[in-house]
């Protein structure tokens, strides 16, 4: 399965919203673009998680840049989300939830996420954290595809409260048996890890 593969079946499953992935050369198309690495492709060392308790996290837990261009009219915020869809639990497992990203910003720089910020709102991902939280992908297995999806809402940026998961983000976005009425697009990226990471 390539990369935009799993990018859709990932938008299909974890979000239930009807999201579509978007094509990045596309004229006139939201797009998530970044300088830290390419769709698709391994990302860098660093990028992974440096939690000295587990030795799968082999990195410095720098997050990667993003960039987005043809934000979708009607936008106020922006939402985050970073997944691994190939967790050992066999799960979806959430590495990090933003939102309240202003519509008036244009992306992240690197290493802006890896620790809280005033550029978001914080949500609560697997580790209990709102801020980002890089691969720690076992050795001896096949690359992951850490999965990245921004979507476009008309929540004001302070609007949603912090600490909300994945599964309440995707609540508000589209509440239980109704269209997602605050949904404005979504665009995404996928990036590869795999330990040992060779250079």
């Amino acid at each position: 399965m390539n990369a935009k593969d799993y990018f859709c079946a990932a938008a299909a499953v974890t979000l239930s919203l009807g999201f579509a992935s978007t094509n990045a050369n596309a004229t006139g198309v939201f797009t998530l673009q970044s300088k830290t690495f390419e769709d698709g492709h391994v990302m860098p060392k660093k990028v992974a998680n440096n939690n000295p308790k587990n030795p799968n996290c082999v990195g410095q837990n720098v997050s990667p840049e993003f960039h987005w261009s043809n934000v979708p009219a009607g936008t106020k915020s922006f939402v985050l989300l970073m997944s691994d869809p190939e967790a050992r639990s066999g799960a979806l497992l959430s590495h990090w939830v933003a939102y309240g990203i202003p519509a008036t910003a244009t992306g992240l720089a690197e290493g802006a996420t890896t620790s809280d910020s005033d550029l978001y709102v914080g949500g609560k991902s697997f580790f209990g954290v709102g801020h980002y939280m890089g691969p720690c992908t076992p050795p001896g297995v096949s690359a992951h595809h850490y999965t990245f999806i921004l979507v476009a809402t008309d929540f004001e940026p302070k609007e949603l409260p912090p600490g909300l998961t994945r599964a309440e983000v995707q609540e508000k976005l589209a509440p239980p048996g109704q269209p997602p009425a605050h949904f404005k697009g979504d665009t995404g990226m996928v990036g590869l890890f795999v330990n040992p990471w060779h250079e």
